[in-house]
Protein backbone atom coordinates (compact mmCIF):
# COMPACT_ATOMS: atom_id res chain seq x y z
CA UNK A 1 0.00 0.00 0.00
CA UNK A 2 3.21 2.01 0.91
CA UNK A 3 4.48 1.69 -2.29
CA UNK A 4 1.35 2.22 -4.17
CA UNK A 5 1.22 5.75 -2.61
CA UNK A 6 4.26 6.97 -3.57
CA UNK A 7 3.87 5.35 -7.23
CA UNK A 8 1.07 7.33 -7.26
CA UNK A 9 2.55 10.81 -5.47
CA UNK A 10 6.03 10.05 -7.83
CA UNK A 11 2.93 10.04 -11.47
CA UNK A 12 1.19 13.10 -9.57
CA UNK A 13 4.64 15.18 -9.25
CA UNK A 14 6.04 14.29 -12.83
CA UNK A 15 2.76 15.12 -14.00
CA UNK A 16 3.09 18.56 -12.41
CA UNK A 17 6.51 19.38 -13.60
CA UNK A 18 5.49 18.51 -17.24
CA UNK A 19 2.59 20.91 -17.21
CA UNK A 20 5.35 23.89 -15.78
CA UNK A 21 7.54 22.76 -18.22
CA UNK A 22 4.86 23.48 -21.00
CA UNK A 23 3.48 26.52 -19.58
CA UNK A 24 5.59 29.29 -21.45
CA UNK A 25 5.15 32.12 -22.83
CA UNK A 26 5.17 30.99 -26.92
CA UNK A 27 8.50 32.18 -28.43
CA UNK A 28 8.78 35.69 -30.42
CA UNK A 29 7.94 35.74 -33.67
CA UNK A 30 9.65 39.38 -34.78
CA UNK A 31 12.29 41.27 -32.61
CA UNK A 32 10.27 42.81 -30.11
CA UNK A 33 6.30 43.77 -29.38
CA UNK A 34 6.01 46.30 -27.35
CA UNK A 35 2.70 46.36 -24.92
CA UNK A 36 -0.06 49.61 -25.90
CA UNK A 37 -3.48 49.93 -23.47
CA UNK A 38 -5.21 51.13 -27.34
CA UNK A 39 -6.55 48.53 -29.57
CA UNK A 40 -7.27 51.14 -31.92
CA UNK A 41 -3.02 51.82 -32.64
CA UNK A 42 -1.92 47.97 -31.99
CA UNK A 43 -0.33 47.24 -35.25
CA UNK A 44 1.24 43.94 -34.82
CA UNK A 45 0.64 40.75 -32.97
CA UNK A 46 3.21 38.05 -32.56
CA UNK A 47 1.96 36.47 -35.64
CA UNK A 48 -0.57 36.99 -38.21
CA UNK A 49 -4.78 37.51 -37.32
CA UNK A 50 -5.96 34.24 -38.59
CA UNK A 51 -8.71 33.87 -41.08
CA UNK A 52 -12.35 32.11 -40.23
CA UNK A 53 -11.52 28.44 -40.18
CA UNK A 54 -14.69 28.57 -42.57
CA UNK A 55 -13.70 30.68 -45.45
CA UNK A 56 -10.48 29.71 -46.07
CA UNK A 57 -9.63 27.68 -49.51
CA UNK A 58 -7.03 25.71 -51.15
CA UNK A 59 -5.22 29.04 -52.09
CA UNK A 60 -4.38 30.07 -48.99
CA UNK A 61 -2.29 26.91 -48.83
CA UNK A 62 -0.55 26.88 -52.12
CA UNK A 63 2.34 29.16 -53.28
CA UNK A 64 3.77 28.90 -57.20
CA UNK A 65 7.21 30.17 -58.28
CA UNK A 66 10.03 28.47 -56.86
CA UNK A 67 10.83 27.22 -59.99
CA UNK A 68 11.65 30.73 -61.02
CA UNK A 69 15.44 31.21 -60.75
CA UNK A 70 15.45 34.90 -58.65
CA UNK A 71 17.49 37.58 -60.17
CA UNK A 72 21.58 37.62 -59.30
CA UNK A 73 22.61 40.90 -60.49
CA UNK A 74 23.88 42.26 -57.22
CA UNK A 75 27.11 43.52 -55.87
CA UNK A 76 26.80 39.76 -53.60
CA UNK A 77 25.70 37.79 -56.45
CA UNK A 78 23.13 35.99 -54.88
CA UNK A 79 19.13 36.10 -54.40
CA UNK A 80 16.67 34.88 -51.66
CA UNK A 81 13.01 33.85 -51.95
CA UNK A 82 11.58 33.31 -48.93
CA UNK A 83 7.96 31.70 -48.53
CA UNK A 84 6.66 33.11 -45.33
CA UNK A 85 3.06 33.75 -44.19
CA UNK A 86 2.78 36.64 -45.87
CA UNK A 87 2.88 35.05 -49.36
CA UNK A 88 1.62 31.74 -48.13
CA UNK A 89 -1.36 32.64 -45.49
CA UNK A 90 -1.31 28.75 -44.63
CA UNK A 91 1.64 28.96 -42.89
CA UNK A 92 0.47 31.15 -40.28
CA UNK A 93 1.08 29.64 -36.55
CA UNK A 94 2.51 26.56 -38.15
CA UNK A 95 6.36 27.16 -37.24
CA UNK A 96 7.96 26.90 -40.68
CA UNK A 97 8.76 28.58 -43.79
CA UNK A 98 11.22 27.54 -46.71
CA UNK A 99 13.20 29.30 -48.97
CA UNK A 100 15.24 29.82 -52.49
CA UNK A 101 18.73 30.48 -52.50
CA UNK A 102 19.73 31.39 -55.81
CA UNK A 103 23.75 32.41 -56.48
CA UNK A 104 25.80 33.77 -59.60
CA UNK A 105 28.72 32.07 -60.47
CA UNK A 106 30.95 32.82 -57.21
CA UNK A 107 27.83 34.75 -55.57
CA UNK A 108 27.55 34.83 -51.72
CA UNK A 109 24.92 35.44 -49.34
CA UNK A 110 27.11 36.75 -46.94
CA UNK A 111 27.81 35.81 -42.53
CA UNK A 112 24.41 35.99 -40.67
CA UNK A 113 21.91 34.63 -38.54
CA UNK A 114 18.42 33.97 -38.36
CA UNK A 115 17.11 34.75 -34.69
CA UNK A 116 14.39 33.03 -34.61
CA UNK A 117 15.04 29.67 -36.50
CA UNK A 118 17.61 26.94 -37.48
CA UNK A 119 18.13 26.36 -41.13
CA UNK A 120 18.01 23.53 -43.49
CA UNK A 121 19.73 23.84 -46.13
CA UNK A 122 19.52 21.38 -49.31
CA UNK A 123 21.99 22.00 -52.48
CA UNK A 124 19.75 21.34 -55.86
CA UNK A 125 22.40 22.44 -58.10
CA UNK A 126 26.00 23.62 -57.94
CA UNK A 127 29.03 23.12 -55.58
CA UNK A 128 28.68 25.65 -52.59
CA UNK A 129 31.16 26.08 -49.27
CA UNK A 130 28.82 26.52 -46.41
CA UNK A 131 29.87 27.17 -42.95
CA UNK A 132 28.62 28.04 -39.55
CA UNK A 133 30.81 29.46 -36.37
CA UNK A 134 29.44 28.52 -32.52
CA UNK A 135 29.18 30.86 -29.77
CA UNK A 136 31.83 32.34 -27.61
CA UNK A 137 33.56 29.07 -25.90
CA UNK A 138 35.17 28.93 -22.82
CA UNK A 139 38.56 29.62 -24.08
CA UNK A 140 37.20 32.53 -25.90
CA UNK A 141 37.47 31.62 -28.98
CA UNK A 142 34.99 30.57 -31.58
CA UNK A 143 34.98 27.04 -33.31
CA UNK A 144 33.55 27.54 -37.17
CA UNK A 145 32.16 24.02 -39.11
CA UNK A 146 32.21 24.02 -42.78
CA UNK A 147 31.76 22.38 -45.31
CA UNK A 148 31.79 22.03 -49.28
CA UNK A 149 28.25 20.68 -50.48
CA UNK A 150 27.40 19.49 -54.24
CA UNK A 151 24.17 18.35 -55.63
CA UNK A 152 21.68 16.47 -53.40
CA UNK A 153 23.82 17.42 -50.15
CA UNK A 154 22.56 19.28 -46.82
CA UNK A 155 23.94 20.88 -43.99
CA UNK A 156 22.14 22.47 -40.94
CA UNK A 157 22.94 25.87 -39.42
CA UNK A 158 21.46 25.91 -35.57
CA UNK A 159 19.21 28.34 -34.65
CA UNK A 160 21.04 31.99 -33.96
CA UNK A 161 24.49 31.29 -34.47
CA UNK A 162 26.24 33.32 -37.49
CA UNK A 163 26.85 31.45 -41.22
CA UNK A 164 27.20 31.66 -44.96
CA UNK A 165 26.90 30.36 -48.24
CA UNK A 166 29.39 31.16 -51.03
CA UNK A 167 29.08 29.21 -54.64
CA UNK A 168 32.87 28.33 -55.40
CA UNK A 169 31.30 26.77 -58.49
CA UNK A 170 31.83 28.49 -62.61
CA UNK A 171 27.97 28.09 -62.78
CA UNK A 172 24.75 29.45 -61.21
CA UNK A 173 23.68 27.37 -57.92
CA UNK A 174 20.32 26.58 -56.62
CA UNK A 175 19.28 25.41 -53.08
CA UNK A 176 16.35 25.15 -50.67
CA UNK A 177 16.64 25.88 -46.71
CA UNK A 178 13.76 24.94 -44.70
CA UNK A 179 13.63 26.98 -41.62
CA UNK A 180 11.97 26.50 -37.97
CA UNK A 181 10.03 29.72 -38.01
CA UNK A 182 7.15 31.31 -39.91
CA UNK A 183 9.29 34.76 -39.24
CA UNK A 184 13.21 33.30 -38.43
CA UNK A 185 14.34 36.98 -39.59
CA UNK A 186 17.65 37.88 -40.60
CA UNK A 187 20.77 39.84 -39.20
CA UNK A 188 23.14 40.24 -41.72
CA UNK A 189 26.62 41.27 -39.67
CA UNK A 190 28.38 43.15 -41.93
CA UNK A 191 24.88 45.63 -42.59
CA UNK A 192 23.72 45.27 -38.32
CA UNK A 193 27.09 46.61 -37.65
CA UNK A 194 28.37 49.40 -40.37
CA UNK A 195 25.04 49.98 -41.74
CA UNK A 196 22.86 50.51 -38.96
CA UNK A 197 21.11 53.76 -38.57
CA UNK A 198 21.62 56.01 -36.76
CA UNK A 199 25.08 54.38 -36.91
CA UNK A 200 27.29 52.87 -34.41
CA UNK A 201 29.55 55.40 -32.21
CA UNK A 202 33.13 54.87 -34.24
CA UNK A 203 34.89 55.04 -30.78
CA UNK A 204 33.00 51.67 -30.17
CA UNK A 205 34.10 50.03 -33.60
CA UNK A 206 37.25 51.09 -33.47
CA UNK A 207 37.84 49.43 -30.18
CA UNK A 208 35.55 46.40 -31.22
CA UNK A 209 37.72 45.74 -34.46
CA UNK A 210 40.83 47.29 -33.51
CA UNK A 211 40.75 49.27 -36.40
CA UNK A 212 42.03 52.75 -37.32
CA UNK A 213 38.74 55.54 -37.92
CA UNK A 214 39.16 56.03 -40.99
CA UNK A 215 39.12 52.68 -42.04
CA UNK A 216 36.03 52.67 -39.59
CA UNK A 217 34.42 55.38 -41.03
CA UNK A 218 35.05 54.16 -44.97
CA UNK A 219 33.30 50.33 -44.04
CA UNK A 220 30.42 52.85 -42.48
CA UNK A 221 29.70 54.27 -45.99
CA UNK A 222 29.98 51.15 -47.78
CA UNK A 223 27.27 49.70 -45.82
CA UNK A 224 24.76 52.48 -45.52
CA UNK A 225 21.45 52.48 -46.65
CA UNK A 226 21.12 54.26 -49.57
CA UNK A 227 25.28 53.16 -51.13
Amino acid sequence: MAYQMFFISTIACMAMLVSVAYATDPTQLQDFCVATNDPNNAVFVNGLFCKNPMDATPEDFFFKGLDIPATTNNRLGSNVTLVSPMNLAGLNTLGISVARLDFAPYGLISPHTHPRATEVFTVLDGTIYVGFVTSNQANGGNKLFAKVLNKGDVFVFPQGLIHFQLNIGKTPAVAFSGLSSQNPGVVTVSNAVFGSQPPISVDVLTKAFQLDAGVIKYLQSKFSMGS
